[in-house]
């Protein structure tokens, strides 16, 4: 896989833990780098699956759990909510340096950016923007409980621990000049609304599902930071990463949403005030939380970049910096416009 003399090990526990597989198996690497790793692991028979480890270095210590993946997608297995089928989880780090697990290969399209619907017709991208709303209203709509996840709720609120979380993470990513993003911090801190609980994916977009052609959603992939909180943070995110034409502050993650026949901001969150029993009156709040959230990785991701713990980036850190900058402006602008400065 990425370490010489590793494959062996890991084809000899998968062949003995997921039934069906056929040894000898070939592992490509399908997506990497920041995120946790997916293996497309190929069988002699020809049979295809997925394998899910962490990156090999350069990340913090409170990412890319393994067993949180494993547990919400074992969950949703059964639901309406489409998850690759989850086969066999390893717990044993000697295997590979890292737990991993083995799931289904869904052969989709992901919609990581304009390029991945390029051949789609308008019609297909109109489907995608209905039916990823639909999945997210279906996955807000369940009770943690009677899916296996009720005991994953935690005593504080939601908002207060992620507010808690990724500022504490900033600042000890050693990203200099943090002014601006304490002030948003506490901006937000101050005006946390009233919140319900469900479960959230935290990173809900085109990029992590896998579409079939004609635009319906077959997948919902990278469950690590999925958790129990507020379904309007998974909205919020969803929107702020929603590109549309004539936008001049940047999404705070590239998508395809911007590609003719796709709905606008508009629409999707009434798409999905319709389909779902959450009360969307709060969601400008959460807009605003979210492009905190993604200033805050971008921060620590251009620190680590810097300080020459993450390998070569494809843009010069001073690239990162001025988009970390850009969205840290975006977040006082949207917090100001709640009236919370």
């Amino acid at each position: 896989m990425t370490t010489a003399g590793v494959e062996p090990a890991v084809a000899e526990w998968v062949a003995a833990h997921v039934p069906g597989v056929v040894p000898p198996l070939t592992f490509d690497l399908v997506s990497g780098g920041r995120s946790n790793l997916t293996y497309r692991v190929t069988d002699v028979s020809g049979t295809v699956r997925a394998l899910r480890r962490p990156p090999t270095g350069g990340v913090l210590s409170t990412a890319h759990d393994m067993s949180r993946e494993w547990r919400f997608q074992t969950a949703l297995a059964p639901t309406a909510v489409p998850v690759p089928t989850p086969l066999a989880y390893c717990a044993d780090a000697s295997v590979t340096g890292a737990e991993f697990y083995v799931m289904d290969f869904v052969d989709g399209t992901v919609g990581a950016e304009q390029d991945a619907v390029r051949d789609w017709p308008e019609r297909a991208r109109r489907r995608a923007g209905t039916s990823l709303v639909e999945v997210l209203a279906a996955l807000h709509e369940l009770d943690p409980a009677e899916v296996g996840l009720g005991d994953m709720a935690r005593p504080r609120g939601y908002v207060e621990r992620q507010l808690h979380r990724w500022q504490r993470q900033v600042h000890r990513s050693g990203a200099p000049d943090l002014k601006l993003l304490d002030t948003v911090h506490d901006a937000l801190l101050a005006r946390v609304p009233a919140q319900r609980t469900g479960i959230v994916h935290g990173d809900f977009r085109p990029g992590n599902l896998s579409f079939a052609p004609d635009g319906t959603v077959i997948a919902v992939f990278d469950w690590e930071l999925a958790t129990l909180g507020d379904p309007l943070a998974d909205l919020g995110w969803l929107v702020s990463t929603w590109e549309q034409p004539g936008d001049t502050v940047p999404p705070t993650t590239a998508g395809p949403s911007a590609a003719p026949g796709f709905c606008g901001r508009a629409d999707l969150i009434d798409a999905y005030a319709k389909a779902s029993s959450v009360d969307v009156s709060q969601l400008p709040y959460y807009v605003a939380f979210s492009r905190w959230r993604s200033a805050c990785i971008g921060a620590g991701v251009a620190a680590r970049f810097a300080a020459g713990v993450m390998g070569e980036n494809e843009l010069p850190v001073q690239e990162l910096e001025r988009q970390v900058l850009r969205q840290s402006e975006a977040a006082y602008e949207a917090v100001g416009d709640l009236g919370g400065l």
